[in-house]
């Protein structure tokens, strides 16, 4: 099967905008593993206070881009192709929370194995 990165996006500087909405993502969240289509998630501090940024030597704090949308988290799952990926972001609230999703089909990866505890 094939594994895709899906980009999870939300409005830059709102906190818990929509009640419920951490709800609705640990739900989704369960229902990619029940499916067993989730390889690794992964939900980011807000950019607005803890990204930095390098562009050559200089470093800066703040996310890459100045958007009005940052990148919330991402996920990597295996899908049987694109159409069931997009099947499988199209699900994730964030699109119906004000942000969206980005789905990329990913040609490499690595995780380390590492001890437990470490």
């Amino acid at each position: 099967m094939a594994q895709y990165a899906i980009l999870i996006y939300a409005k830059a500087h709102v906190e818990e905008a929509v009640p419920g909405a951490r709800q609705a993502h640990d739900r989704h969240f369960e229902d990619m593993v029940k499916s067993g289509a989730l390889m690794a998630a992964f939900a980011l501090q807000p950019a607005a206070d803890t990204a930095t940024s390098i562009r050559g030597d200089v470093v800066t704090d703040g996310p890459f881009v100045d958007a009005k949308e940052v990148i919330a988290g991402f996920a990597v799952i295996e899908a049987p192709d694109l159409d069931a990926a997009l099947e499988i972001a199209r699900a994730n609230p964030a699109t119906q929370q004000g942000g969206g999703v980005e789905v990329r089909p990913l040609e490499g990866g690595f995780i380390a194995d590492r001890p437990a505890g470490a």
